[in-house]
């Protein structure tokens, strides 16, 4: 596997080596060894899977210490494009973003440290999204910044129209309402 640096530290693409022949193809989603190498011991503890339509945009979200989460994100059905949001207060990148688009055909994934507001738009028909977590999943350590925050700007390659959001996510403050509880 490559791994690419961001612009933001501790935030990774992920682009595997992809063996491919007429009867398909193989390639590595996840080695222990390799990752912690590369980037460093995270403990994977729980695998999740979300299916979504076109339009669906998820997130920003992020779980609150104790319960903080890093993750390793990819798509195995479809296109996402897929965004981090540095949360961490005094990094020099502190609300600054990476957006990555995932998808069946590049197979890229994304490392997402504790830190990060993390969401995605589906840009596809449908979507498969993949992630492992290195915390379980509390919902009362839920934390979200607004999709749409104008000082972020995020640009979701998708028409403002065409977002279909939960009622939840349409319900978060703003990036400059957050108390961050990341430092660094």
């Amino acid at each position: 596997m490559e791994i690419i640096k961001t612009d933001i530290e501790g935030l990774f693409i992920i682009k595997p080596r992809i063996f491919g022949d007429s009867r398909g193809y193989f390639f590595e989603s996840y080695s222990k060894r390799n990752f912690e190498k590369e980037i460093g011991e995270v403990r994977f503890v729980q695998d999740n899977e979300s299916k979504s339509s076109y339009g669906v945009l998820r997130g920003l979200h992020f779980q609150k210490p104790p319960y903080a989460q890093s993750k390793l994100v990819r798509v195995i059905q479809g296109r996402v494009l897929d965004v981090a949001v540095d949360i961490r207060k005094g990094s020099p990148t502190y609300g600054k973003w990476v957006a990555v688009e995932l998808s069946e055909e590049n197979k890229l994934q994304l490392f997402i440290p504790r830190g990060f507001a993390h969401g995605f738009s589906v840009l596809s028909e449908e979507a498969l999204f993949q992630y492992k977590c290195d915390n379980f999943y509390h919902p009362e350590a839920e934390g979200a910044i607004a999709w749409d925050d104008p000082q972020l700007n995020i640009e979701w390659k998708l028409p403002k129209e065409s977002v279909i959001l939960s009622t939840k996510d349409t319900k978060h403050p703003s990036f400059a309402e957050l108390d961050s509880p990341f430092t660094i």
